[in-house]
């Protein structure tokens, strides 16, 4: 069968080279991908955000089975669209993806599931935003933009100061767009950031093993938010009662909330925790593969992906056992551009791409690049990132930036202490069950 891949980051580039292997995949197809995604499938020059073009390209290519990559096409209803075509998809439909397009209705299903997460307060004016801050005595506060900001909506601000500066950004200055119409403030969580990724078809739940992502651009979770500089996996962070809380108290009663409410949920139900003292604590919903937490995530999932988002896509999640995984940790660096999360420069040629890969425990996927005739030259803030394997984070880490360091381009920056803080801390067993109805498989996935 065919396979299309919506969309032009390392994601896709993740999710085409892992289901390019899989012997039911006759093609894939990338709409519109980059200079990545081109050696292991077609690219298509058909834009994410181009619902009548890809509904055409999925007709007319005869597509089996189509993964939806970002966040921006699944909130504007490409799931629906392909499905009422008779298109298998795995990802939500526009009322499922509303958990990560909208910041105050994510905040809404939290509360009325009774689902940890932080305090918070919606305002849709920014007078009444800055003078709930200007009240506050506990520091730092978050102030979130509502909607989409590709990660560069959550701002934590110090003081009533900064607050007030971050709302004028959003709010009057419209930095974000749309985005920022409403915002949510929230009080701060302490404790360790983690990724849970899930897959559901909205009646059966299978837990992915967890990953560590570092949001912040700076070493030392310092600097503004982006995307995602690195990430690595297993999660020693977590231990298996966490693991626990997380399934019982977190992703089993969002699973009850979206049947509950009769949303029809089939792809990657994606968690951003924060593990407090408290116990894990919800900060936001995805309703996509994380990027780049997928890169782990396929570099370690041993056999075929592709069973699983066909049979997500079908309503067949319960009839599969868990994947197995690498025993080995993966780490992921993000090779951005020279300005980045703010404007940065494009069009700047990228060389040694074949040596990084010389080992063969290292695969680079590409984010923001593009094909020239001259060579691969840089398209966007994030550019590539550079996973290896090894056994422990600390060789893990030690060929992913020995592989980093082959790559040039003027510019070129990483975050040199991913996975830095944990490399004393042993690799937790990963765990492996089958998709169960209702409900995670006991101790996770």
């Amino acid at each position: 069968m065919k396979v299309l891949v919506v969309g032009s980051g390392g994601r896709e580039h993740a999710l085409a080279w892992k289901i390019a292997q899989s012997p039911e995949v006759e093609e894939v197809l990338i709409a519109p991908g980059n200079a990545g995604t081109a050696r292991v499938g077609r690219n298509v020059p058909v834009a994410a955000d181009d619902l009548d073009g890809l509904t055409r390209l999925a007709r007319d290519e005869g597509v089996g089975l189509a993964v939806i990559g970002p966040e921006g096409p699944l909130c504007a209803g490409l799931a629906d669209r392909l499905r009422g075509r008779g298109v298998d998809v795995f990802g939500p439909g526009a009322e499922g993806a509303r958990l990560e397009g909208s910041k105050v209705h994510a905040k809404e299903f939290l509360q009325r599931y009774r689902i940890p997460s932080a305090a918070g307060r919606r305002f849709d004016r920014s007078g009444a935003a800055k003078s709930y801050l200007e009240s506050q005595t506990t520091w730092p506060q978050v102030v979130k933009a509502d909607g989409l900001a590709a990660g560069k909506g959550v701002f934590v601000v110090p003081d009533a100061r900064a607050g007030c500066a971050a709302i004028d950004q959003v709010m009057e200055e419209r930095s974000l767009g749309e985005a920022g119409a409403q915002v949510l403030i929230e009080e701060f969580l302490a404790g360790e950031e983690i990724s849970v990724l899930a897959v559901t078809d909205g009646e059966a739940l299978l837990i992915l093993d967890p990953v560590v992502d570092h949001k912040q651009v700076g070493e030392g979770d310092t600097g503004p938010n982006t995307g995602g500089m690195g990430v690595y996996s297993p999660a020693n962070v977590l231990n298996r009662r966490q693991m626990r809380q997380i399934e019982q108290h977190i992703l089993v009663p969002t699973l009850h909330g979206l049947r509950r409410e009769e949303v029809e949920y089939r792809g990657c139900l994606f968690v951003g925790l924060m593990l407090t003292e408290s116990g894990p604590r919800v900060l936001e919903y995805n309703c996509r593969f994380g990027d780049p937490e997928v890169q782990a995530v396929v570099r370690r999932l041993r056999g075929d992906l592709v069973p699983y988002l066909r049979a997500t896509a079908r309503g067949e999640l319960a009839q599969l056992e868990g994947p197995a995984w690498d025993p080995r940790t993966c780490v992921g660096v993000v090779a951005a551009s020279e300005g980045y999360p703010g404007s940065y420069r494009k069009g700047d040629l990228v060389d040694g791409l074949d040596e990084a890969e010389e080992d063969p425990d290292v695969v680079v996927f590409h984010a923001g690049t593009v094909a020239r005739p001259e060579g691969v030259a840089t398209d966007g803030g994030r550019v590539l990132c550079v996973t290896a394997l090894g056994d422990g984070l600390t060789a893990a880490r030690e060929k992913a930036y020995a592989a980093y360091d082959r790559i040039r381009w003027q510019g070129k920056f990483c975050r040199r202490d991913i996975g830095l803080r944990h490399a004393a801390t042993p690799a937790r067993p990963a765990q492996a069950g089958g998709a169960t109805p209702g409900a995670p498989p006991a101790g996770g996935a």
